[in-house]
């Protein structure tokens, strides 16, 4: 996500790069590499021109500090001037009604039965008790879609096959819902074309007979600037809440994000960043900001970590690591709940400076595919004392893997490198005088 971009701001930013002050002449070029880096991305015209300008107008004039070089200084402007593109601050869910109904709109194809159980999954997290309503009476495999997420997720599904009626499903939904005291119902619509009058007529009618405290857009971010026309679209009819951009991991230059606040005037309130039902991220304008200019996110990248690590769980592995008890099984679960914080590109791409450096780097996203199939071919007895595992053992390991010896040879002592670091680090004692052992780094002038 967001790569090119990236790549043509830095471009932009080598304009000021030795420049001792920052002036109208240095700031306007640059400001025209800027200008046509968003373009590209698919920014509308009206806000990359409106943009650029407030960002020259905020550079000009600014005094730059002896410790703070021109490109910094309006790195500086453009982090806070893109953090306004996109809304500012996280605008939350309004979920102060008991139940809340959340109404889901947007285009065929643009993720909206997927988001919807990814929101379930998100709420229930959260201490809610969710209720999905399938109201796409067209898609064949809709219905059948929802109550298979519904089931994944662990939340409960209002289905009636015998109706084609969307307005009366959303009701009996709803009555449902307050029946077996869902607080939240989350009502799935088919998806609709703003051309096409009749299907925005059955929506607008879903909606004036629902009376939904959040309307969700959710819209393809791959289709760039043609998203943000259908948003404006839908918004005159709905006057929808707030934007859901979906596939945000994909081939997409980013257009929508930094365009559709500026045109709809809705806040973006989630993004989704793969298929799996924990892929789903609250939308923060001034992390994405600061991941567009390569700054990383390690809020989101800590927040997604405490999601997955429990503390009761981190405690007991502590305890294995002291006593050197930390064994296959454990590293094991590490990698599953590393798996479940997103495919590895993305996260590495929240590693302030480490996005740069992978952007051509291909990350498969079963990168740990190779290591989890010589960990499945080991015995339980293996898996649970490592150092059990000899020249034979590695043989029919490799041969259940699908690996070479080397291979398992070297994840084995790479894992008994990691284990002596780990002990170490666990007694504070020890960890303070590695550090203190470790080399001086030289000391250059400022």
């Amino acid at each position: 996500m967001f790569e090119n971009l990236q790549d043509k701001l830095d471009r932009a930013f080598k304009v000021l790069k030795g420049q001792g002050s920052i002036s109208e002449i240095n700031v306007a070029e640059t400001m025209k590499e800027i200008r046509k880096a968003l373009l590209d991305a698919d920014v509308n015209y009206k806000t990359a021109k409106t943009f650029t300008d407030e960002v020259k107008e905020k550079a000009i004039g600014l005094n730059v500090l002896t410790a703070v070089s021109p490109g910094q200084l309006l790195t500086k402007v453009m982090n806070d001037e893109l953090t306004a593109l996109m809304g500012g601050e996280v605008t939350d869910l309004d979920l102060k009604n008991n139940p809340t109904i959340i109404l889901i709109a947007g285009l065929n194809g643009a993720g909206k039965t997927t988001f919807t159980g990814k929101l379930a999954n998100f709420l229930k997290s959260k201490g809610k008790k969710p209720l999905l309503v399938a109201g796409d009476v067209y898609r064949p495999a809709a219905i059948d879609q929802l109550q298979i997420l519904g089931e994944q997720v662990g939340v409960p599904v209002y289905v009636n096959k015998d109706s084609k009626d969307p307005v009366g499903i959303a009701m009996e939904g709803i009555a449902e819902g307050k029946k077996q005291q869902n607080n939240v119902i989350i009502i799935d619509t088919a998806g609709r074309l703003a051309i096409d009058e009749q299907m925005m007529n059955e929506i607008a009618a879903v909606k004036e007979s629902t009376k939904p405290h959040e309307i969700l857009f959710v819209v393809d971010a791959m289709t760039g600037q043609d998203a943000v026309n259908t948003a404006k679209a839908f918004n005159d009819r709905l006057d929808f809440t707030g934007v859901v951009l979906t596939k945000l991991d994909g081939d997409t230059r980013g257009g929508a994000a930094l365009s559709i606040k500026s045109v709809v005037n809705k806040p973006i309130k989630f993004i989704g960043t793969g298929e799996k039902m924990e892929a789903l991220d609250v939308f923060y304008p001034d992390r994405m900001a600061s991941r567009i200019l390569g700054m990383g996110d390690v809020v989101s990248l800590v927040e997604r970590a405490q999601q997955q690590f429990d503390e009761k769980e981190a405690a007991e592995l502590q305890k294995k690591i002291r006593k050197n008890k930390f064994d296959f099984n454990d590293f094991y679960n590490q990698i599953q709940q590393i798996k479940k914080m997103g495919n590895m590109k993305d996260l590495m791409g929240m590693i302030p400076g480490v996005g740069k450096m992978m952007k051509n780097v291909e990350i498969e996203d079963d990168a740990f595919k190779g290591v989890e199939s010589i960990i499945q071919s080991m015995t339980k007895y293996e898996r649970e004392n490592p150092d059990s595992i000899q020249q034979s053992r590695r043989l029919r390991i490799a041969k259940g893997s699908g690996n070479k010896v080397e291979d398992v040879t070297k994840l084995i002592k790479q894992f008994e490198d990691m284990r002596k670091v780990m002990k170490q680090f666990s007694n504070p004692a020890a960890a303070a005088k590695m550090m203190r052992n470790m080399p001086k780094m030289p000391q250059g002038k400022m």
